[in-house]
């Protein structure tokens, strides 16, 4: 099924939510990786070493399975349209608020209430657009909404290379506000999930404990799968511009800097939908586990490619594989969820997961300064271990594809 004849298949309504579910993932990448961009001036600003500013990294993802946590159990008490309109605010404002850090311990503390508030987004999101859809579309519909990630990548990409030699690692910041116009949208065009309409019409409010009666093995299951899948994203990632700055010896606003980000961004975005729409006919996890190992044979031309083209085709090639694997997350949680908690569980797992990864650039630059290791070195070799637990995880776990969510599971 080619996207576009999904998308048809849609109902009005049901296409605006998948937009807007798309567009608050996209513009919450947008506003993370923008800080991952500027970690050398920031550093330069306020005289403290590279490793420290990789802090704010750690902060934010660890603060996030509070936010998902918080924001989770108000979506699956209140609806997930009024909450995500909520969340989407406050990651606005304290994006905004970034900008007027006067010093980096007041920076990383509002890189952490980022975290929290971004921490809440996705899993409301998925869960609404996914909610949302027939069955059917869940597979493509999960690696286009997956796709937003790296689609804010390539936002935060496209304005750095546009903007940051005239406005300053500060004034990206103030464009990161912009994602708050985003509640306009979802507030005029975007119902409310019936699934969960349904799951509340005379149903009583469960407390967190006892909806997960019987689901705690699950829910410490997907938290370390999405451990392993977060050191996969951002092992690939979050250091790639510093990669490019230090080791090929790229300025931060070179248009080759900004080519390589963007052919990393596009293989993601190819990745996503591919692996996704496949899920459907070849099964969640099998889509998951070739993706990731299909990563391995793609990494000396990611790192070690020798040529600008060369890292360019690695670039869009490691992309296709790390968001092949998790262009097929969104639909996985979420059918693997009870209907009782599939506003907290699935965000939750991913956050948690994050908060297990968060160390992840942090523990990249601290390897890379050990004599006798590089940046490329330890990237390349934390790619090729992390895809091959990411693949034996998945294939000890369960799936659920297709499940009838408006069937209350036990």
């Amino acid at each position: 099924m080619s996207v576009l004849s999904a998308l048809r298949e849609l109902n009005h309504e049901q296409r605006h939510t998948v937009l807007a579910s798309f567009l608050g993932w996209t513009l919450d990448a947008f506003d993370y990786f923008m800080y991952t961009f500027v970690i050398v001036a920031i550093a330069n600003e306020f005289h403290v070493d590279r490793t420290e500013v990789t802090l704010g990294v750690l902060l934010t993802l660890a603060a996030r399975p509070l936010g998902a946590l918080l924001f989770g159990r108000l979506a699956d008490r209140f609806g997930r349209r009024p909450v995500l309109m909520i969340d989407v605010i406050l990651f606005s404002v304290f994006e905004l608020a970034t900008a007027f850090a006067p010093s980096i311990t007041v920076l990383l503390v509002l890189r952490f209430l980022f975290g929290v508030a971004m921490g809440g987004e996705w899993g409301i999101g998925a869960s609404l657009a996914m909610e949302s859809i027939p069955p059917k579309s869940r597979g493509l519909v999960s690696g286009l909404l997956q796709s937003g990630y790296p689609c804010g990548f390539f936002l935060g990409a496209l304005v750095n290379w546009l903007l940051v030699d005239h406005i300053g690692w500060r004034g990206l910041f103030v464009v990161g506000a912009v994602p708050a116009l985003l509640v306009l949208y979802i507030r005029r065009k975007v119902p409310e999930s019936p699934a969960w309409q349904a799951s509340r019409a005379g149903q009583a409010k469960l407390g967190l404990a006892q909806a997960m009666r019987g689901h705690w093995k699950l829910a410490i299951y997907l938290m370390c799968v999405m451990a392993a899948f977060n050191m996969f994203s951002h092992g690939s990632q979050d250091m790639y511009h510093t990669f490019e700055e230090v080791n090929l010896h790229l300025p931060t606003g070179s248009g080759a800097a900004f080519v390589l980000v963007a052919l990393l961004n596009l293989g993601a975005l190819v990745g996503g939908i591919c692996f996704g729409a496949w899920s459907e006919k070849i099964g969640r996890r099998r889509a998951m586990i070739i993706a990731a190992l299909l990563a391995i044979p793609v990494i000396p031309l990611w790192t070690y490619g020798g040529s600008f083209w060369l890292l360019g085709v690695g670039a869009f090639l490691i992309q296709v594989m790390v968001q092949g694997a998790w262009g097929v997350v969104p639909t996985h949680l979420n059918e693997l969820s009870p209907n009782a908690v599939r506003g907290t569980l699935p965000g939750f797992a991913y956050q948690m997961g994050n908060l297990l990864a968060a160390g992840t650039a942090t523990a990249q630059s601290w390897l890379a300064s050990r004599d006798g290791l590089d940046l490329p070195g330890v990237m390349s070799l934390w790619i090729a271990a992390v895809a091959v637990l990411l693949a034996l995880l998945v294939w000890l776990g369960p799936e659920a594809r297709g499940v009838d969510f408006a069937r209350e599971r036990s």
